[in-house]
């Protein structure tokens, strides 16, 4: 998803599960932030670099793909934007190898998504924010791994986008091309993406590259043919599947807000959103790449007020200025925190279920701290 729904869709999901307009801004500007935490962002406040939750493509071209470089790249993206539906899913007359790649494909509803969300509650508003980013991705994202698979990630010719004209459901083909310096055109079909590579690990292979930014768009409805599927059609109806996201954070908000004792999987709040349906149906339809100003809007509707553009920098000197002992209570500080426990419970969920991708993880609760300096505020963090 793009900063439309993560950043103004999760203010408006905030506002309407009964936060404060200033406690919905911190959320969102936490949710938005995890598209932009890199290490060369990090590497500027010199804070821990274990707190990364996305690479840069500059990074991601420096990215080594030896099984060390995978788990790296595999730690973040699954923790964060890819986070795996199934980790025990059974698929037949297939290697141990690839079967492990299998299991890191996203989707909604899965156990992750439930510990992601028990992960943050009590934990502060940067934490929720994390959580809502990595839920609504769970949507968007959906069929796609946070690890390099050609088998798993690639897109082929077989690729069509479905238009409703008058009444009329028509398939279009989706053109596929490799231009950084063009945008996406929705009118004629043409989505821009990664390179074709077939490597199997190579990193334009990651997630939905070989697909584009067209995933993260609210009004896509998509058919195409994944290997991993066998080669049989997927049908992607994003509309529906990103009102599914918004009424799910906003439920999964009240129950970080303490309105509901326990979270349960596959459940959305219809009712928050009744008195305004038609005007998310037309936002989440309307054909564009940017829904900003939809959103905005909305937010305007149900609070008086439009929330504060994201700025980047907005926390950087409060974090810059305050004391070694103290950052950790700082806005970032909090954010840094909970982003490092989301992929340390992550990481430990994807190692003991057999699979080495994510890399090694150690049980802090059984077996304590060893030696990663960036972890040792980590245990205080969970222990609190």
């Amino acid at each position: 998803m793009n900063i439309d729904f993560h950043y103004y869709a999760t203010y408006c999901a905030a506002l309407l599960a009964g936060y404060t307009p200033e406690e919905s801004l911190d959320i969102c500007y936490s949710a938005q932030l995890v598209d932009l935490c890199s290490r060369t962002f990090l590497g500027k406040l010199k804070a821990p670099l274990s707190a990364a939750t996305t690479q840069l493509q500059l990074e991601l071209m420096e990215c080594r793909t030896d099984m060390t470089g995978l788990q790296d790249i595999t730690r973040i993206w699954a923790s964060f934007h890819f986070l795996p539906a199934d980790l025990y899913a059974v698929k037949e007359h297939c290697s141990k190898r690839y079967l492990n790649k299998y299991r890191l494909i996203c989707g909604p509803n899965g156990d992750l998504l439930a510990d992601t969300v028990n992960l943050a509650k009590n934990k502060g508003l940067q934490a929720a924010g994390i959580a809502m980013h990595i839920l609504a991705d769970t949507w968007a994202h959906r069929y796609f791994a946070g690890t390099p698979s050609l088998v798993i990630n690639n897109t082929d010719y077989h690729f069509f986008e479905l238009i409703t004209e008058d009444g009329v459901v028509q398939e279009r083909p989706v053109s596929f091309r490799h231009n950084p310096s063009a945008a996406d055109d929705p009118k004629k079909g043409i989505y821009i993406n990664s390179v074709s590579q077939n490597s199997e690990n190579s990193i334009m292979n990651l997630g939905h590259g070989r697909a584009g930014h067209l995933p993260d768009y609210s009004f896509i409805r998509y058919k195409y043919l994944p290997a991993w599927g066998d080669f049989d059609e997927i049908l992607k109806d994003n509309p529906s599947d990103f009102r599914h996201a918004f009424c799910q954070m906003i439920y999964a908000l009240k129950y970080l807000r303490g309105e509901y004792e326990l979270f349960e999987k596959d459940r959305y709040d219809e009712e928050a959103v009744s008195s305004f349906s038609d005007e998310l149906h037309r936002i989440l339809n309307k054909r564009q790449t940017d829904a900003c100003e939809d959103w905005k809007a909305l937010a305007l509707h149900l609070d008086g007020h439009e929330p504060e553009p994201f700025d980047l920098t907005r926390y950087e000197e409060e974090y810059l200025s305050a004391e070694p002992e103290k950052k950790g209570s700082t806005f970032l500080g909090r954010f840094f925190q909970a982003a490092m426990a989301q992929k340390s419970m992550v990481t430990n969920k994807i190692f003991h279920s057999g699979n080495l991708l994510a890399g090694f993880s150690v049980d802090f609760d059984r077996k304590g701290f060893r030696g990663i300096e960036d972890f040792k505020q980590l245990i205080q963090y969970i222990k609190d």
